[in-house]
């Protein structure tokens, strides 16, 4: 088995939102290395090592986590994406949104997220739930093994 970079990219436009996951995280106790992208096109960028992120790192992140609303490129977009190239499709994708909507969710799962976890209003609880997602998909999931981008 090879060590993987537990390498969390976050798609978030929210600075707030950002803050408070990345405080989140540090809180909890992971120091996984996080990217964050400000947008669908920034994340796809990321991905695919173009513009800015031309000379990133060749491993790939072992979860994303995704919010829906998104300028440039919304997270739908981005999603149907990733599970649509075969060199993506493996990463876990866990949509973070404050939407409950039901086309949204049905969507998210049509397009095959891994999870769809609606942003709790409460700062505590969102603390909490960021903290357990951290967990869980860098520590407790046992990733598929994912080709060098």
């Amino acid at each position: 088995m090879t060590t993987q970079v537990k390498r969390i990219l976050l798609v978030e436009d929210s600075p707030n939102d950002v803050e408070l996951i990345l405080t989140s995280f540090s809180e909890g106790g992971l120091t996984n290395e996080v990217v964050v992208v400000r947008d669908g096109e920034e994340a796809l960028d990321y991905l695919y090592k173009r513009g800015v992120f031309e000379l990133g790192k060749d491993e790939p992140p072992v979860v994303i986590l995704l919010d829906l609303k998104l300028p440039k490129i919304d997270g739908l977009e981005v999603l149907a994406h990733l599970k649509s190239d075969p060199m993506l499709r493996q990463i876990p994708v866990v949509v973070l949104t404050s939407s409950c909507e039901e086309p949204d969710l049905l969507r998210c799962y049509e397009l095959s997220t891994n999870a769809y976890v609606v942003k709790p209003i409460n700062f505590q609880e969102f603390r909490q739930v960021v903290q357990q997602l951290g967990l869980f998909w860098t520590v407790i999931n046992q990733p598929p093994p994912i080709p060098v981008l």
